[in-house]
């Protein structure tokens, strides 16, 4: 059993605190990533889960063993580092054994255990060479497997693909996720790139300024963020803010933007507007939601339109980025690659409204969640 329980973590640095008093489950087996600008506490957070920082307050529990004070090697984890932290005096096979060394495991037991990972690697050809002579991507798995012969029941994983291209990155990622469930440990991950966390996670960890904003699934982050903050971090490209004026129409409500109104249909939410009549909310849209032309599966009366100037346009191969000039607002939109639109050309754009955002302006909170 490998649960791991945080209760009111925290971490300071002198009068400085970079982790407030979190909390936080996660299940046995189950794969949670920590996400959030760079200085946000999530690194922090994994250190001390791994025993490599000092807890200022609060509790770790892993299991139902209270582990504050238990030294790092005693936790039963393992952790790989963005930087491999490889030995590179010694071989692929040397890395990989040296923990198992350490408990003075039997020969012959260290030899299976590193041979049969390094198979499951695809990495037993290159079990003679130095870290030198090995790629980035190779480099990692060996990370991984050093980690695997411990068969530790928790793995801990610090921005594991950042020093890898892009092309690596993504086949790591599927390589990471394949390992997760054969494995059938705990993994907790680390990473700045919320589309790892999208891709990868079972729940996402969305953290700001040392404070956990929001834990969710990947999906339902993306569809009920609870505030601005994650509504912006978590999508590529980033969710459109606009500001609107909310306004009653008979029995419905509208966003109102550049004299524009733009429906509102939330069903039985409705009534949560009523305070905001007459004031400005902010609203979200994502790019996706921009259309050049009306698309059939959407019902005309969840769509508005917004009159916009295209400051550039930006094939990526399967779509078109337009970043746009909206009421004085950048803007930007993921449209067809058929879409004719140049650099400086108005255009009118159809907004899909059935899955509306709205925030409050002061407080930055979802008015829906």
């Amino acid at each position: 059993m490998a649960g791991i329980s945080l209760k009111k973590l925290n971490k300071t640095f002198g009068a400085l605190t970079v982790v407030h008093d979190i909390d936080l489950e996660i299940a046995d087996k189950e794969f949670i990533i920590l996400v959030g600008p760079s200085g946000c506490g999530k690194s922090t957070t994994l250190r001390m889960i791994a025993g490599l920082e000092e807890i200022s307050g609060g509790e770790l529990l892993i299991g139902d063993d209270l582990v504050n004070d238990v030294p790092s090697k005693d936790r039963d984890i393992a952790m790989v580092f963005q930087n491999y932290a490889l030995y590179p005096h010694m071989t692929v096979y040397k890395n990989m054994a040296f923990g198992l060394h350490l408990r003075r495991a039997p020969k012959e037991e260290i030899d299976r255990k590193v041979r049969e990972t390094a198979r499951l690697l695809d990495i037993e050809h290159l079990l003679n060479r130095k870290p030198k002579a090995l790629s980035g991507g190779q480099r990692q798995r060996v990370a991984l497997g050093r980690a695997m012969v411990r068969n530790p029941e928790v793995f801990l994983l610090d921005e594991p693909l950042s020093n890898l291209d892009a092309k690596l990155r993504g086949t790591m990622r599927t390589e990471i996720s394949k390992l997760h469930r054969r494995l059938n440990s705990t993994f907790i991950y680390v990473t700045h790139d919320q589309v790892e966390a999208m891709t990868m996670a079972d729940r996402i960890v969305v953290m700001k300024s040392g404070r956990i904003l929001q834990v969710d699934t990947p999906q339902n982050l993306y569809d009920r963020p609870i505030d601005m903050f994650v509504a912006g971090f978590i999508g590529a490209p980033q969710m459109n803010m606009i500001d609107v004026t909310i306004e009653r129409r008979g029995d419905d409500w509208v966003g109102v933007f550049e004299g524009r109104d733009m429906p509102l249909l939330l069903g039985d939410k409705a009534e949560r507007l009523a305070p905001y009549e007459g004031r400005t909310v902010v609203l979200g849209i994502r790019p996706e939601n921009l259309h050049e032309r009306q698309p059939t599966d959407i019902a005309p009366e969840a769509t508005a339109m917004i009159d916009a100037v295209v400051e550039l346009a930006e094939p990526m191969g399967s779509e078109i980025h337009l970043n746009l000039v909206a009421g004085g607002k950048d803007m930007i939109a993921r449209v067809s690659p058929r879409c004719k639109a140049q650099d400086g050309d108005p255009i009118t754009l159809i907004v899909d409204l059935v899955n509306p955002h709205l925030f409050d302006k002061e407080t930055e909170l979802s008015i829906l969640y």
